[in-house]
């Protein structure tokens, strides 16, 4: 019985999200430029393959907003072909990374940063619903309240039906009964009659073709996985289970593939809709995943015309919903912005900013870890620290901390080479040495004092850092 109750709600979860993908695939097709056909046979070869070979259980693939603004101007400069072959390219691509163990550069991602990717992204999620919520009337926005209201209150008194499917339903049996003029999924694009075939890019096999393709599929399959690998970890936090991100490389690689050879536009996982899948329908296996694209094919080539219908304004406030319960309010909340350091609080909002401003995730969060790593620099390089004792006829410093090119740089300043007698001890027992910048600055302090007939001594070097330093000194070029 409760193995029947799973199946029920992760086939439920599946068409739910499979409502979810629709307006999402068309409006992304639009953006890269392609035949809405297009992207609404990505999210299905993506959704299956990706659910089949994926790392990630629940978690939902589609034609997304990122891999479509890379693929934008390769389309309108080539044409439908050499996407074709980037794609292709860029599934290779991903699937290398995830045999080099990309997935394990997850952990250099910083905490701040995934708040910010969280937030962002509901933010955006948000921004696209409100055209749909404003700007067509009084019935519109009253349907959407009416959504959003049902999104709330449904879970409050059943689970046994997802409060999505609930919702799209019955206001979708609602506008259908009073005949109301409200914009329809159908208005949104071509929904295709028949099944995706096979095919291969007609596109020259040489080296000016890969020149032009390589440089976007690159960028498709980097934004891909890294959008992919977040949107993997936070599933992680929410389930509070693990998933394998080198599995997950893998499989958006063998996603890509499979997509590419069926002619489809490239995509990743979509945090929209696996939020849908994972908090709104409580999905947890891969059976949602896969039951997504299934569940699309079927409603747009089987019951096209019927799923046309569909209130544009219902879909809306699902996402809505979906955009505010996801976006992380503690972390912006007063207590915890007094409690956070400042650098943490700033690396979230650069975050925020560069992705809202680009609409790009990628540049987000990669400016957002270079933020963080400028700002763990700074502050670590204030850990390190010099102590002056002069002790009869020598003089010993004592150098503290972690010794690097930030730390480092500012060690050569704090001698005093003219008022020191002959001879120095710099001990550093309690100091690391991490780089060739440091021992090129130890290299400059002896030479200085060596010019003033000086005697240096360096001493309390742990293995590591004697070892370094003992390859690298007086090759350097440091006079």
């Amino acid at each position: 019985m409760q193995k029947l109750r799973l199946v029920r709600t992760e086939v439920l979860a599946g068409l739910v999200v499979a409502l979810a993908l629709i307006p999402e695939a068309l409006s992304f097709s639009v953006l890269a430029g392609v035949d809405p056909r297009v992207g609404l046979f990505t999210s299905f070869t993506m959704a299956v393959t990706a659910g089949l070979l994926g790392g990630r259980p629940a978690m939902v693939s589609g034609a997304a907003g990122a891999t479509a603004l890379v693929i934008a101007p390769l389309v309108a400069s080539h044409g439908m072909q050499y996407l074709i072959a980037t794609v292709l390219l860029a599934g290779a691509m991903q699937l290398a990374l995830g045999l080099l163990g990309i997935g394990k550069l997850m952990r250099f991602i910083p905490r701040s940063v995934m708040v910010g990717f969280v937030n962002s992204l509901c933010i955006l999620i948000f921004a696209a619903q409100v055209p749909h919520l404003v700007e067509h009337g009084v019935t519109t926005a009253a349907i959407a309240a009416l959504g959003i209201a049902l999104m709330v209150l449904v879970p409050r008194l059943t689970r046994v039906v997802p409060a999505p499917l609930v919702t799209v339903v019955g206001l979708a049996v609602l506008v259908w009964a009073t005949g109301a003029a409200v914009p329809q999924l159908s208005g949104e694009g071509e929904l295709p009659d028949s099944l995706p075939g096979l095919m291969l890019p007609d596109v020259p096999l040489t080296a000016e073709t890969l020149k032009i393709i390589a440089p976007y599929a690159l960028a498709v399959a980097l934004v891909g996985l890294m959008e992919s690998l977040l949107t993997a970890k936070l599933v992680d936090d929410l389930t509070d289970t693990r998933s394998s991100k080198t599995r997950e490389a893998l499989g958006q690689g063998g996603a890509n593939l499979v997509t590419g050879l069926f002619g489809g536009m490239g995509g990743c996982a979509m945090i929209g809709q696996t939020m849908v899948n994972v908090k709104e329908a409580g999905a947890r296996t891969r059976i949602s995943s896969v039951m997504a694209g299934v569940w699309l094919l079927l409603l747009v080539v089987g019951l096209g015309e019927t799923v046309g219908r569909i209130p544009m304004a219902a879909l809306a406030a699902v996402m809505v919903v979906v955009s505010v319960t996801t976006f992380d309010w503690r972390s912006i909340a007063p207590s915890t912005l007094r409690r956070m350091p400042r650098s943490e609080t700033a690396v979230m909002l650069v975050t925020v900013a560069v992705v809202v401003a680009t609409e790009n995730l990628a540049i987000g969060v990669i400016a957002g870890v270079i933020v963080a790593l400028m700002l763990f620099a700074r502050r670590v390089a204030h850990l390190a620290g010099l102590a002056r004792h002069v002790d009869d006829d020598q003089v010993v410093y004592r150098v503290t901390g972690e010794l690097f090119f930030a730390s480092s740089n500012d060690l050569y300043s704090q001698f005093s080479y003219t008022a020191d007698p002959d001879r120095v001890v710099i001990d550093l027992s309690d100091a690391h040495v991490w780089d060739a910048s440091t021992v090129a600055v130890l290299d400059s302090i002896e030479a200085k004092y060596a010019r003033l007939g000086k005697q240096v001594e360096i001493r309390g070097l742990n293995d590591a850092s004697a070892g370094m330093h003992r390859r690298l000194s007086g090759q350097l070029g440091v006079d």
